[in-house]
């Protein structure tokens, strides 16, 4: 069983989220010949202040 976790920084709406697992999805089925009905996908929204690049905090998007 194919496992993906996805992490953002901030957060994604439903149909962002819809849209990313049905492609990942898709890739992983017929790249890995994968049921696509075992894949699991879990996305992780992470707050800025908890993301560093570069030594530094990220912002929030403008």
């Amino acid at each position: 069983m194919p496992y993906v976790n996805i992490r953002v920084a901030g957060a994604l709406n439903r149909r962002q989220k819809e849209e990313i697992c049905a492609g990942v999805t898709e890739v992983i089925a017929r790249v890995a010949n994968k049921p696509a009905d075992s894949i699991l996908i879990f996305i992780d929204e992470l707050p800025h202040e908890n993301i560093s690049k570069g030594g530094a905090l990220l912002g929030q998007p403008k």
